[in-house]
């Protein structure tokens, strides 16, 4: 998401910095340019419209005319407009003091909000609460087997009444459950409709009067463009929402309704789905994104899914092995594996300051099928030689090629690759994860502008054969 109109931004802010000192005339013209650029990424008319205008009278201000680099104060003027048109926003769940706190999901069939409604519990339960699902959408076949299936995936349970087909009286009764069992969190997966009707929104308005929701939270497919801004405003004017989850995040969209959903309903983006998997439920902060959109990367985000994917336990044991320098080839596979997943490693090159601006100059092709690869040659190795990769000569090489399906220059590159990211690993140790992320960070952008410093090994230490080896030494000499 916001691709395209990151690059359209870029493309206006480096003409901006190609000129030096600035006119009205080149602000009137970049006004232009963005408000253009807003409207091909599908932001709601009005708001690309006071979106302009209010970045105009800013930058109109003699601060910028007068600067001595007027494109960065630009910039800093259009990333505030962005973070105030998406925000403010507290993406923390308020749970009541007295349990259980009940939060009512409702959305249009198709926006995934059967799937949020699990991802919503699994944060819950991230949280220290006790969550209960409630299968309340009745119309849509399959949707309770499915919300059931879901939360086997996840150990919570699910309330669900096939005898009838009355969506209040199940939630009604899912709560009572829930406080029967001593349960923190109620979420109620209601009906949707393909198109908004009135008796969706009849059913939905009953079933709100009869559990009195804490929270009620609009699903949104962000790949609808401006007919999910729509579809926000006819559902927040009959029910009177508390915040929006926005689904398919990480999908190819142009990105106009993150824009524009605050803006018309004046309802914040609490939650957004950046991906199918049930930990794939991100918070909404408005800063990030708009660092995203101006090629700015978001560390924030990335060092909090890092720290999601390694437990705090196996956390200090790769800490003692960074410290020594003696991470074997099977950490590194496997630390590879939990830190991408779920995400492709474009879009978390993207996310390293400076990188995504790199990325744009030079594109890379970035092969997601590479750590597959890198782990059939690691499988292809002795538990020595994933010890002590320096061990790994010519010949040694051959036979991991052919084990692996790969060439011999492919682990020559993953040998060297290891090696350097494990003194790399090394000088980083005591730092903070955010300080390391920055020390990555710094090192990324190196690698793809071709300046990649020279990484300074230590001396390797000398191979000491063991008493087993030295006996089968001995023998063949004798013989």
């Amino acid at each position: 998401m916001f691709d395209a109109l990151s690059q359209r931004l870029s493309g206006i802010f480096d003409r901006v910095r190609g000129r030096g000192r600035i006119t009205e005339a080149v602000v009137d013209e970049v006004m232009r340019d963005i408000r253009t650029a807003l409207l091909e990424a599908d932001v709601q008319l009005d708001v690309a419209k006071r979106f302009v205008d209010d970045v105009a009278g800013k930058a109109l201000g003699a601060e910028v005319i007068k600067s001595l680099r007027p494109e960065q104060v630009l910039v800093k003027i259009v990333f505030d407009e962005l973070v105030q048109t998406m925000g403010p926003v507290d993406p923390r769940i308020p749970f009541v003091s007295t349990p259980p706190t009940i939060i009512m999901l409702a959305g249009l069939q198709g926006s995934g909000k059967t799937t949020t409604c699990a991802k919503l519990a699994r944060l819950c339960n991230e949280r220290g609460k006790k969550p209960l699902l409630v299968a309340a959408d009745l119309k849509r076949p399959a949707a309770i087997d499915q919300l059931e299936l879901l939360g086997q995936q996840l150990d919570v349970p699910v309330h669900a009444e096939r005898d009838h087909q009355n969506p209040v009286k199940v939630c009604r009764n899912g709560v009572l459950a829930a406080q029967h069992k001593l349960l923190d969190v109620v979420i109620l997966d209601t009906a949707g409709r393909l198109a908004i009707d009135d008796e969706l929104m009849q059913e939905l308005e009953r079933v709100a009067q009869a559990v009195s929701p804490h929270q009620i939270y609009l699903v949104l497919d962000a790949m609808t463009g401006q007919d999910a801004v729509n579809t926000a405003k006819r559902f927040n004017d009959r029910l009177e929402l508390d915040g929006v989850i926005l689904t398919k995040f990480d999908s190819d969209t142009r990105g106009g309704a993150a824009l524009s959903v605050k803006a018309v309903t004046g309802k914040p983006i609490k939650f957004i789905g950046v991906g199918e998997k049930l930990d794939r439920l991100e918070e909404f902060h408005p800063d990030r994104i708009s660092q995203r959109i101006l090629g700015m990367g978001d560390i924030v985000s990335l060092v909090e899914h890092a720290q999601r994917q390694v437990d705090a336990e196996e956390a200090k044991r790769l800490e003692a092995k960074m410290a020594k320098g003696t991470l074997t080839l099977d950490d590194f596979i496997t630390q590879m594996e939990k830190v991408t997943a779920g995400r492709s490693i474009k879009d978390m090159l993207k996310m390293i300051p400076g990188v995504s601006g790199l990325m744009k100059d030079a594109p890379l092709e970035i092969d997601e099928n590479e750590i597959v690869r890198m782990k059939a040659m690691v499988q292809s190795m002795t538990l020595r030689e994933r010890a002590r990769p320096d061990l790994i000569d010519a010949s040694r090489r051959r036979r991991i090629a052919r084990g692996s399906g790969t060439t011999t220059e492919d682990v020559s590159g993953l040998v060297k690759t290891f090696l350097q990211q494990r003194e790399m690993m090394k000088a980083m140790a005591g730092m903070s994860m955010m300080d390391r992320m920055k020390f990555a960070s710094q090192f990324a952008q190196a690698s793809m502008s071709g300046g990649v410093p020279k990484v300074k090994f230590s001396a390797r230490p000398k191979y000491q054969p063991s008493k087993k080896d030295r006996r089968k030494e001995r023998k063949r000499r004798s013989r």
